[in-house]
């Protein structure tokens, strides 16, 4: 009889499947959510998206509710939410609580009777990939007639490849991972301008996910504009796809390509969209084995660790990530220079514009006296 594989035990804290959810009725364009939980249930997230422009409240499930349920609360704030917001889109989203004692959150949708679609999601943050969450929203959306079927089995396959990513490379590669800063920003920059001033060909690729593409692309941006003064070839990759991925996605990509046309810099090579970050780098990998494997170093915001090091593994690597526990399994590729851009994430929800980044800002100015 074969053994099953045991998965490994990850003890440092990881994403949550209700987050995941949330961040996915973000990108389908929800109104409000509702939350039907205790009240500090994902409140970092909830006022981070809530400056994305989504709506979200709490049903403020207290001890008595765990212990005789929240129906009458889930309806009393769903008909509040309709007569205050007056939304055309609502999303019902479970906590380990509410779901816990079997709430059902059809129930007060069908007491309610909203006028307007409601993407109902039984989640709890019990599952060990968080990409759980995602699938439960998209097929909640599927049920509504919200996304088609191709779309929904699209993000499935990305969001399979996705975890697969982080398995291999990421945040779920190890047991534990240290977080760190990774490698001093005007060390890493200051081994950048030499490479470009002695006249080497680079890679400039961004494969960003979702809405950090705004912050990362500031890193590409200044990259190419020193490189261009020092007369440096560089060549230019981004998953800017505007015609792939959920409506926000779709529209994040339209307004960062033309804010980079605007400043002169010019994409070679489109990669895939914003939520193909799991694939992309199969792609770029596929034209830099083509074109460019003779090519001296490579520049990669967002998520390195999705380009396999087949045909850039002869090259200096210069990785940016947001994210302090990629900065181990970076360095166990091959990449040679690690930069970490803290606080990225929450300085990029809400804007329609790239925002400057610290590596970006650095590059930038050390190439004054260049």
């Amino acid at each position: 009889m074969p053994v099953k594989q045991k998965e490994p035990l990850i003890m440092h804290p990881r994403p949550s499947s209700i987050v995941a959810a949330l961040y996915t009725l973000r990108d389908l364009d929800t109104d409000v959510v509702i939350l039907h939980g205790p009240p500090g249930c994902s409140f970092k997230h909830a006022r981070l998206l809530e400056e994305d422009g989504m709506r979200v409240v709490t049903t403020s499930l207290d001890e008595s509710g765990f212990v005789f349920g929240g129906h009458d609360s889930l309806v009393e704030v769903l008909e509040k939410v309709i007569e205050r917001f007056k939304p055309k889109r609502i999303g019902i989203v479970g906590t380990c609580a509410s779901m816990i004692i079997g709430e059902e959150l059809h129930e007060a949708v069908t007491q309610v009777q909203p006028d307007v679609p409601v993407i109902e999601v039984e989640v709890h943050a019990g599952y060990r990939d968080n990409t759980k969450g995602v699938i439960m929203a998209l097929e909640s959306a599927l049920a509504a007639g919200i996304i088609s079927e191709a779309e929904f089995e699209r993000q499935k396959a990305l969001l399979k490849e996705a975890t697969m990513v982080e398995k291999r490379h990421g945040a779920a590669s190890k047991e534990y991972l240290e977080p760190s800063r990774g490698d001093l920003k005007y060390k890493v920059a200051e081994r950048l301008l030499e490479l470009m001033k002695q006249g080497k060909k680079g890679l400039n690729i961004l494969n960003a996910k979702k809405e950090t593409a705004f912050m990362f692309a500031d890193i590409n941006l200044a990259v190419a504009q020193v490189a261009e003064k020092f007369g440096t070839r560089v060549i230019n990759m981004a998953n800017l796809d505007e015609n792939l991925g959920l409506p926000k996605n779709r529209r994040n990509a339209r307004e960062i390509r033309e804010e980079l046309t605007q400043k002169g810099f010019e994409i070679h090579h489109i990669i895939g969209g914003l939520d193909e970050y799991p694939i992309a780098g199969d792609t770029a990998s596929r034209i830099i084995g083509e074109k460019y494997s003779d090519f001296d170093f490579a520049v990669i915001t967002g998520v390195p660790h999705a380009l396999p090091m087949e045909n850039i593994k002869n090259m200096e690597l210069f990785s940016i990530t947001n994210g302090p526990r990629q900065v181990v399994p970076l360095k166990e590729m091959g990449h040679k220079h690690v930069v970490v851009e803290i606080d990225l994430h929450p300085k990029t929800l809400g804007v329609n514009h790239i925002v400057e980044s610290e590596f970006g800002a650095t590059l930038r100015e050390m190439s004054k006296d260049a």
